[in-house]
């Protein structure tokens, strides 16, 4: 067998600083990203994190805001849909009921061109149409690609959900494109189907060979197919590797919340390879954090080990459900309520001992430490930030008109169900349970983020208000660097004194 070429494994698609703002707020915000030739790519977050916006900024549907797309190095950022080497498959199927199985797979090729070789008087390149031959021999390897050899000649109205999705599937590659996109393409279809479909994609990408980009909200099924993944949330990547290497290292809480089940927990690194959390001392196998910084870190529910008689934690069992496998306990141990996965069930009640190896434990740089930002003094005890008006006690007799940072901590901010309760209003776009509160992340209408460490729990998408006390709102003057360097969210958060209400 041959070598594989280099240009078997170069970036086919790079993605360089691009943003899309609609309406002035940021949907994709600076992303960065290469895709290599003949991968299999899934853009995977929730709702409204961006990830359909940057499919169609490659398609060609969207032109982004910002920023650059490259395709095989050439730049494409304003070239039409048409004139790109892409195909997209939507979760809508967009079949043409009144043509058969067959002439919906053929009408993208008996519309297209292909030089012929020769050229023209006037040196222009000579373009043919395909022949009727043609357009049935690349048909019919197609439809046998697909599993639908039998159904050229079917109504298309009279197929399942599943061989319709085929049917698009097969369009979309007749065509040969360089780069094939798919929307939520299973998103219409059963379970079962769903999972059926997950493997013939798979197998199908391996035998064409081609580029896949795949957008979906469903782990499993990035996790299933992928070469590698992208995980965003907000218009941002959080992280970009192979699903092996997101599972069994999240670069932050969101990631190792959104990919697989979870304990997130706070803890403080006194050196490398050593965590604390939950009152107790852990070994790790990560360094390179500072002296007792403050960190979060995940445990999956299968790497804790139970025992009735000695560990590291002492818990309680405070439920049990069979899985099939597997038992998965919550159990009560230091005030956080751990999620265990164990073959052996251990009763309601029942005391236990936890113990969990250090490959079993991963650690994470915090997001943020403490809420900062910018804002201006409005009066002797108000100041203007994230579109409202505060009051705050202003102990360093900060004038009107001064630019100043204002710093809260997580566990200062009251939400309010109503909206008009708040002195400003915001919506829910994450949340984390972290044993004994969940960390809420919220957005606010001129797009400042929050974090907020609460015992109530909210619902991504929940419209609420926001409260804070004035002796909990820190407000001082703008430093020269803060000045030509902070943004609402501050890098070096980490230098803000006493409050991190993340504990």
């Amino acid at each position: 067998m041959a070598a594989p070429t280099r240009e078997k494994f170069d970036n086919i698609i790079e993605i360089k600083n691009v943003s899309k703002v609609f309406d002035g707020i940021t949907v994709v915000d600076d992303v960065n990203l290469a895709v290599r030739r003949g991968e299999f790519v899934t853009l995977l977050g929730p709702s409204g994190c961006g990830k359909t916006t940057l499919l169609r900024m490659i398609a060609g549907f969207e032109l982004p805001t910002k920023g650059s797309i490259f395709l095989e190095k050439q730049d494409v950022t304003t070239v039409p849909p048409h004139l790109r080497p892409i195909n997209t498959v939507f979760q809508k199927y967009a079949l043409f009921p009144h043509l058969n199985v067959f002439k919906n797979i053929a009408f993208g090729l008996k519309l297209k061109k292909i030089p012929t070789g020769e050229v023209d008087k006037k040196g222009k390149p000579i373009y043919r149409r395909f022949t009727k031959d043609e357009i049935r021999e690349k048909v019919e390897r197609v439809l046998k690609l697909v599993n639908l050899e039998a159904y050229g000649h079917r109504d298309v109205t009279g197929l399942s959900g599943g061989q319709q999705q085929r049917v698009a599937i097969a369009r979309a590659i007749v065509c040969e494109p360089k780069v094939l996109l798919l929307d939520e393409p299973l998103g219409a279809l059963d379970l079962k189907m769903r999972k059926e479909m997950q493997m013939e994609l798979a197998a199908m990408h391996k035998d064409i060979g081609i580029t896949f980009i795949f957008v979906t909200h469903d782990q499993e099924e990035a996790l299933t197919m992928s070469d590698k993944i992208v995980v965003m949330t907000d218009g941002a990547v959080q992280q970009y590797g192979t699903p092996k290497k997101i599972y069994d290292e999240p670069a932050n809480a969101f990631v190792a919340d959104f990919i697989g089940e979870s304990n997130i927990l706070s803890g403080v690194m006194p050196k490398d390879f050593r965590v604390e959390f939950c009152g107790a001392t852990f070994e790790c196998l990560d360094k390179g954090f500072g002296k007792n910084e403050r960190v979060d870190l995940v445990i999956r529910p299968e790497d804790i080990a139970l025992d009735r008689k000695k560990g590291t934690l002492e818990g309680e069992v405070v439920s049990t459900v069979f899985k099939g496998t597997y038992y998965e306990m919550e159990i009560l141990a230091r005030d956080y309520q751990f999620t265990v996965q164990n073959t052996t069930e251990y009763k309601v009640g029942e005391k236990v001992w936890l113990s969990v190896l250090p490959d079993g434990i991963h650690i994470m740089k915090k997001l943020k430490v403490v809420n900062e930002f910018k804002g201006e003094v409005t009066g002797e005890n108000t100041v203007y930030f994230c579109g409202g008006e505060f009051e705050f006690v202003n102990t360093f007799g900060l004038e009107k008109g001064e630019e100043v940072k204002v710093s809260i901590p997580f566990d200062k901010i009251e939400l309010t169900d109503d909206e008009d309760d708040g002195v400003i209003g915001a919506n829910v776009t994450q949340t984390f349970y972290k044993g004994s509160y969940y960390q809420v992340q919220i957005y606010t209408d001129d797009d400042n983020d929050f974090f907020i460490d609460t015992v109530d729990e909210w619902d991504i998408g929940d419209r609420v208000g926001i409260k804070i006390a004035p002796q909990d709102i820190a407000v001082s003057r703008v430093e020269k660097e803060d000045a030509s360097g902070a943004d609402g969210n501050a890098a070096n958060a980490e230098k803000t004194a006493e409050g991190d209400g993340d504990e």
